[in-house]
């Protein structure tokens, strides 16, 4: 699953505005000509999309984190073969609102330390990490308070409140000094059309 095309995932905590910055990536670049595939995970595929009601909706406890690895792992694959797989062979332009650093950092940082079995079944199932990351980064009390006003029904781990939020952050730094090649940090407390051009200014210089 080499692929031709470029492929993109935006990253951060809840409440970043990494899929504001996802969305107006993808429309600056098919206004310059390029075929873009806009997806996200958990999610992306018809199957998917069905695991992504089960782990973003209901009470914290409704699954334990190893669980919560396994179902995140089945729901990556099927969106890897169906979606993503198949645009990069075509040479779109691939732009995803999460991907396996997340599952790193809320799985096998955040709820608990499993990092080597995220890893591992990563290895084993996936086997593929995106081009460029760009990480949204924001202070986790500024983000609480964005998903907050926004409701909705999939805040499950938002329910889990400041801490959780604090450990993620901290997590998804750390992953981004493990991977400065592939991931970029962009600071995400200012207006969101400063964001986003800071954003083109990353993936152009990757593009050219």
């Amino acid at each position: 699953m080499s692929g031709a095309g470029l492929f993109i995932s935006f990253e951060g905590i809840d409440g970043s505005g990494k899929s504001t910055q996802a969305r107006i990536l993808a429309e600056d670049l098919r206004e310059k000509g390029r075929e873009v595939v806009l997806t996200r995970e958990p999610g992306g595929s018809a199957g998917a999309e069905e695991i992504r009601r089960l782990v973003l909706t209901g009470a914290g406890d409704r699954w334990s984190p190893e669980t919560e690895v396994l179902l995140f792992t089945a729901a990556r694959r099927d969106h890897l073969e169906r979606v993503i797989a198949p645009a990069l062979d075509r040479g779109a332009v691939v732009i995803s609102d999460r991907f396996a650093d997340s599952t790193r950092v809320y799985q096998g940082v955040g709820r608990a330390d499993l990092r080597p079995l995220v890893d591992e079944l990563h290895r084993l199932v996936i086997g593929r990490e995106p081009d460029l990351t760009l990480l949204i980064d924001i202070d986790p009390a500024a983000g609480l308070a964005r998903t907050g006003a926004r409701g909705g029904g999939e805040a499950r781990f938002e329910s889990f409140g400041l801490a959780l939020q604090e450990r993620l952050r901290a997590g998804f730094l750390a992953l981004a000094a493990e991977a400065p090649g592939r991931v970029t940090v962009i600071e995400g407390a200012h207006a969101p059309e400063v964001v986003a051009a800071e954003v083109a200014r990353v993936v152009s210089a990757r593009l050219s």
